[in-house]
């Protein structure tokens, strides 16, 4: 069986169901977004049941906030970095620091409003990793988690064996974010993503997908990073 990627949108989160032997899915989306992705998942032929790990690439309300209610549904076990796992197990809020100017303009505006938008359930982690690297092969998926802080401190990406990146916000590609695909806007340590981007790029990254926004080639961040 070959790779098949069904993007599901959560929100202003985009989310992805990969479809190989296995079945796994990249992040949670928002809050209280669980009936979007039954309608989601309603229109594509996998049966939810089978949904093995749901990876969670980050901490924040985005990312995590529908995590719980996909978990009971499915019964997929949440992963996630130890890093950042007490800010899904403890609801903690938060948004990093600006890394660009218009970054800064954004966060100014966003900050007031994280407290009321970003409530989720507190949800238990199942799989706690604390390695660079974990293979997904026994979950029926060519590919590996890796560790790539710099957005936060436990920041994951999924790298399978086709080119294909699953980057969580170690870049992003749509409004109110960036016009075009690029490095992230906010980040705790830009310097630390950009050598993560190098060891993805040198680990065969080939189409990148965001967690914000559309896929794009891997070749735009090769450029940026020249």
């Amino acid at each position: 069986m070959g790779t098949t990627i069904y993007p599901i949108r959560l929100g202003l989160n985009s989310c992805y169901i990969i479809q190989e032997k296995g079945l796994i899915m990249i992040d949670g989306g928002v809050p209280k977004k669980i009936n979007t992705f039954r309608k989601a998942i309603s229109k594509i032929p996998i049966d939810p049941r089978e949904l093995q790990l749901l990876i969670v690439t980050h901490g924040h309300f985005d990312h995590a906030g529908s995590a719980r209610d996909i978990k009971e549904m499915t019964g997929a076990r949440i992963v996630m970095h130890q890093a950042d796992r007490e800010m899904v197990e403890k609801k903690l809020p938060a948004i990093p620091p600006a890394a660009s100017t218009w970054g800064g303009v954004l966060h100014k505006i966003l900050k007031p409003l994280i407290p009321l938008v970003s409530s989720f359930p507190a949800t238990q982690i199942d799989l706690v990793l604390d390695v660079e690297s974990f293979s997904l092969t026994e979950y029926g998926i060519q590919g590996q988690i890796i560790h790539t802080p710099g957005h936060t401190a436990g920041s994951v990406s999924v790298l399978l064996d086709t080119g294909d990146a699953f980057v969580g916000c170690m870049a992003h590609n749509n409004l109110p974010f960036r016009l075009n695909p690029g490095l992230p806007i906010f980040a705790e340590d830009l310097e630390q993503i950009k050598t993560n981007w190098r060891l993805l790029l040198n680990r065969g990254a080939k189409t990148i997908y965001p967690g914000h926004g559309k896929p794009f080639s891997a070749d735009v961040i090769r450029r940026i990073l020249s």
